[in-house]
């Protein structure tokens, strides 16, 4: 059976490089003069952008947290090199990251989504969600860039726990400088599950080259967008499918304070609202019988006119 490794090679000489055959495959112990050039180029012409936003950002972490801007982790980086990883810190000053630790390594485990914990975690701090799910918590990792420890597009660092359980086909994602956005982040991100994200990474070792960086930087905000605009569209979805009924005394209660009488025509009408249509239908909340087929429905005047 053909093996992850050999089918994104089978995959690399199939597609070849846009710089031939040659400059397709990227030495671990080497970075192609192109990726160089074209990460700091990038950085310093986006430098009027991200260093007044970073300088916003630690502001405000700053006061809504006691404790350092910024979180150093160690990663793994070229060739299995540790590297100081940087990021701003969202979460509380001193907060255990075993947490994530074993989060990760049961979904190495599960093969399911790559999901963060995000959701109701205690220990991020304000602010901190919006800051993770837009990304916006990586951008220090620019200057892991601008030191030559990381680059603008490869796969994300792994931790050194998270490489330990890698196995030698899959520690070939370090073949090549790791990076802030790459093919697994425009390709699904939290939708793809651990061997996907493998399989996407190695292919990207593999075919590396100017122009697939470009389109992945260039697709890279169109991806970011959704990853933000996701929770809001999910939970507008729920809303839109839930049904909008107003709630009625049961008939044992209803009869007994005497609110209604107990009259075949005393419907009401009610609207549900659902993802795709809106229907009306009319009960009797004193009867359990369904309404006839083709009853009409009572005059408002007739009604009045009985109370």
């Amino acid at each position: 059976m053909e093996t992850l490794k050999e089918r994104t090679w089978r995959r690399h000489a199939a597609t070849r490089s846009c710089f031939g055959p040659a400059a397709a495959i990227i030495d671990r112990h080497r970075v192609p003069l192109w990726k160089r050039f074209l990460d700091v180029g990038i950085i310093f012409l986006t430098a009027p952008a991200w260093v007044p936003l970073m300088a916003g950002i630690s502001a405000a972490i700053k006061l809504l947290s006691p404790g350092p801007v910024l979180f150093r982790q160690e990663r793994i980086g070229l060739g299995g090199r540790r590297f100081a990883c940087l990021k701003f810190r969202t979460m509380h000053a001193g907060a255990a990251t075993n947490i994530h630790e074993k989060h990760m390594a049961e979904l190495i485990r599960s093969n399911r989504p790559m999901t963060k914990l995000d959701g109701h975690d205690p220990r991020l701090i304000p602010l901190a969600s919006m800051l993770r799910s837009s990304g916006l918590d990586e951008l220090p990792q620019l200057l892991n860039v601008l030191r030559g420890e990381m680059s603008l597009v490869g796969p994300r660092p792994c931790t050194p726990q998270e490489f330990d359980d890698y196995s030698v086909p899959q520690r070939a994602r370090s073949e090549t400088l790791l990076g802030l956005t790459g093919l697994w982040q425009i390709s699904g991100k939290n939708h793809t599950t651990f061997n996907e994200m493998i399989e996407l990474d190695i292919f990207y070792v593999a075919t590396s080259c100017l122009w697939l960086d470009v389109s992945i930087m260039l697709r890279t905000p169109v991806a970011l967008f959704t990853q933000i605009a996701e929770p809001l569209l999910r939970l507008r979805s729920k809303d839109s499918s839930a049904r909008a009924e107003l709630s009625f005394p049961s008939r044992a209660s209803a009869a007994r304070c005497g609110d209604l009488d107990q009259t075949p025509d005393r419907y009401i009408t009610v609207a549900s609202v659902g993802e795709n249509r809106a229907t009306i239908r009319q009960f009797n909340p004193l009867s359990t019988q369904p309404r006839p087929e083709g009853a009409r429905p009572p005059d408002i005047a007739d009604l009045i006119a009985r109370n």
